[in-house]
């Protein structure tokens, strides 16, 4: 039991290096294993949070209709009228870097921004749903068309649904990845 106090005040009150590593890797160890997965529970999905690391849903700073000058004409073309955007959720779009908080849902519906996999090896895609029918499709909004890959997405491909935007703090899981982990993968 003495063995406990000293690990308690090693990991609480100590100020070396040792104990400021134990306390990262602790944290992470939480985050990863008791957080994440809880809020999973929560939310109904595997990935309740999600860093964007792509600009294809910004909005590059316009204006809605400013935006919409530039862009519309494919949602127009495909019966998405401009009034009928504005009632989307996301309306304006989000950027690289931004968090977005997921929700698992079995009723989607156009307008929706949703995240699926792509396939096994791909990270997943957030995009927003154009059509609906037996098979999804989705278009990033700064997208000027939509990719093949998401064409024809199977509903159960879908993750989650995005519910909440926390903007910036995806910057720290993409600068984790850009300059940590992908060095560190390559010396592998």
């Amino acid at each position: 039991m003495h063995w406990l106090k000293k690990l308690w005040d090693f990991i609480w009150h100590d100020d070396s290096a040792l104990s400021w590593i134990v306390n990262i890797v602790l944290a992470l160890v939480l985050v990863k294993f008791v957080i994440y997965p809880g809020l999973g529970l929560i939310f109904m999905t595997s990935h309740p949070l999600v860093a964007v690391v792509s600009g294809s849903m910004e909005h590059n700073n316009f204006e809605f209709d400013d935006w919409w000058s530039q862009k519309g004409s494919w949602y127009i073309d495909n019966g998405i009228s401009k009034e009928g955007f504005r009632d989307f959720s996301f309306k304006n779009g989000f950027s690289k870097g931004d968090i977005m908080v997921l929700r698992g849902s079995k009723e989607l519906k156009v307008g929706d921004v949703v995240v699926f996999n792509r396939d096994g090896n791909s990270p997943p895609i957030i995009h927003r749903l154009v059509k609906t029918n037996s098979f999804l499709q989705t278009k990033g909004d700064n997208n000027n068309a939509i990719h093949d890959f998401e064409s024809n997405i199977p509903k159960e491909n879908i993750i989650g649904k995005a519910v909440l935007r926390i903007p910036y703090l995806g910057y720290v899981k993409i600068l984790f990845v850009d300059l940590i982990w992908n060095p560190i993968k390559s010396v592998l």
